[in-house]
């Protein structure tokens, strides 16, 4: 059982079913606030409400509404004539229609809302719309007043509970024109490669995981200096090189990943595409002496069979012929020079 005080009281009004509901909040802000303070002595800076013919300050209970008329004449509202507007919406969440939830543009959601059973009676009622929205896979659209104007919402299962998204009106949303770049912009498939690479290594998150570091940190700075203590240090920030290729970023980006998971931090070369342009420049180096240690070995296999080939015909004449010295000196020539050449 809730207990969290209600916000609103009413009923959803389905067909002819109607659902006595509470409103209660589904979302809470743990964000920590400040106060104004007067830096000089700490007091604190509070606002007083004064009004402007009688130049006095004046009690909450002798505040009103008013709504200001283009003539900049005040119009005072009070909360019966907000009570008594011609609307079926004043008191009860109509049900309008029932749509897949990928229809709802993500852009429209916004405040979250838990519906209560209003007593005993609204339990069958409740679990009915309930199952109904499960079985059907879909949400509810509706429309409901709330906070001094009509708001469209949606309806959905979470858990065993029915929630409520309020929604934007389309036409409180923006088009998001002048937002994307408007320059010509060409990604190659290479640059997506890696992307998916990068997408693939970060992997998914449990959201329960996640929380507020900044909330932390403040935590941290008040509890030291209301002990009198030095704040903690800030660790200096890394200082980056203006990122110009974005190929590298991307290859780093995929490497600091995998090592923050502990994975292999080797990232593979993608294939590259046969261009009409020459070898691509070598960035290490490594390939470079890879191809001179080949280029080196070739002479080697060269020089190594014309010194063979050099013994054969030369023992060849030996046996044939009476041996002279002046030839043999010049086989023995031929193979120094062979091997200087091998070296």
């Amino acid at each position: 059982m809730l207990h969290v005080r209600s916000i609103w009281n009413g009923a959803i009004s389905f067909g002819l079913v109607s659902i006595p509901i509470k409103l209660v909040n589904a979302t809470e802000n743990h964000s920590i606030s400040f106060r104004q303070i007067h830096t000089e002595d700490g007091g604190r800076i509070r606002y007083r409400k004064f009004c402007e013919l009688e130049d006095r300050e004046v009690t909450g209970q002798e505040i009103g509404k008013g709504y200001e008329d283009s003539d900049g004449s005040i119009i005072p509202i009070t909360d019966e004539d907000l009570a008594g507007l011609p609307l079926p919406t004043a008191k009860t969440i109509e049900i309008v229609a029932f749509v897949p939830e990928d229809r709802i543009d993500p852009l429209q959601m916004d405040a979250a809302y838990y519906l209560a059973a209003g007593g005993a009676p609204a339990a069958k009622p409740y679990t009915l719309l309930r199952e109904a929205l499960k079985r059907s896979k879909k949400v509810a659209i509706t429309k409901y007043a709330l906070r001094g104007r009509e708001r469209l919402g949606m309806l959905r299962v979470v858990g065993d509970a029915i929630a409520m998204h309020g929604l934007l009106w389309p036409d409180e949303v923006r088009a998001p024109e002048g937002v994307a770049p408007d320059t010509d912009v060409t990604v190659r498939d290479k640059e997506l490669d890696l992307a998916d690479a990068l997408m693939d290594t970060l992997g998914e998150v449990d959201l329960e995981d996640l929380h507020d570091e900044y909330r932390e940190a403040v935590e941290e700075v008040v509890a030291a200096k209301a002990a009198g203590e030095a704040p903690p240090e800030v660790p200096a920030p890394e200082r980056g090189g203006k990122v110009l290729d974005l190929m590298a970023a991307l290859e780093n980006s995929v490497r600091a990943a995998k090592e923050s998971r502990g994975e292999d931090a080797e990232v593979k070369e993608l294939p590259q595409r046969k261009t009409s342009r020459s070898s691509p420049k070598e960035t290490g180096g490594k390939k470079s002496t890879s191809t001179a240690k080949k280029t080196a070995s070739s002479p080697r296999k060269s020089t190594s069979k014309t010194s063979q080939a050099e013994k054969k015909a030369t023992s060849k004449t030996t046996t044939s012929k009476t041996a002279k010295k002046t030839p043999a000196k010049k086989t023995s020539a031929k193979k120094t020079a062979s091997r200087k050449r091998s070296a």
